[in-house]
């Protein structure tokens, strides 16, 4: 089974790297700053008011739907939210997939990753990513796939410092207005 591991060599100015010196966040998340833990229904509040501070929108509907959807009726609960001094400091929403597109290929979905702006630069997404990326892999998926607007550069030079690529996939799309 491939194994996913976050590399220790981000070189961003201002963190201070706490965890395990033995190379292996997987196992040393026990010992991370930033404690994360499983998405819970009151912390619908909390998300939506860190996505309206990154996107400048009120997407309360979508957050609604999206926690029903991770608490309800997903069958894998991955969705999570950290904490930083007991307060809320950033959420990922995922689910796994165990095929689509008549392939039967165990996978996952990011479908929302947000870290409170106050907060950034504190290792809250890369110890969000770590977590979700050991829990999934103790579920044995073998892929883990996002999608972003190209012009994200802040988000797309962080997920790829955590070592994601590009897909083989193209995505299109066509507006029937």
């Amino acid at each position: 089974m491939p194994t996913t591991q976050i590399p220790h060599n981000l070189n961003v100015a201002d963190e201070v790297d706490f965890s395990d010196p033995s190379g292996d966040d997987f196992e040393a998340l026990s010992r991370d700053i930033v404690p994360v833990r499983s998405m819970e229904e009151r912390d619908l509040p909390a998300i939506i008011g860190i996505d309206r501070k990154i996107t400048g929108r009120d997407r309360s509907s979508y957050y609604k739907r999206k926690l029903a959807e991770a608490l309800n009726e997903s069958g894998v609960r991955v969705s999570l939210v950290a904490e930083v001094d007991g307060q809320f400091a950033g959420f990922v929403m995922a689910r796994v997939d165990f095929g689509e597109y008549g392939r039967t290929v165990p996978a996952a979905v990011i479908d929302t990753i947000g870290v409170n702006p106050a907060f950034s630069h504190r290792n809250v997404g890369r110890a969000l990513l770590s977590q979700l990326l050991s829990n999934l892999a103790s579920l044995r998926v073998e892929r883990v796939y996002t999608q972003l607007d190209w012009d994200n550069f802040a988000l797309l030079g962080f997920l790829k410092r955590l070592g994601f690529n590009p897909s083989q996939r193209l995505s299109f799309t066509y507006p029937l207005d």
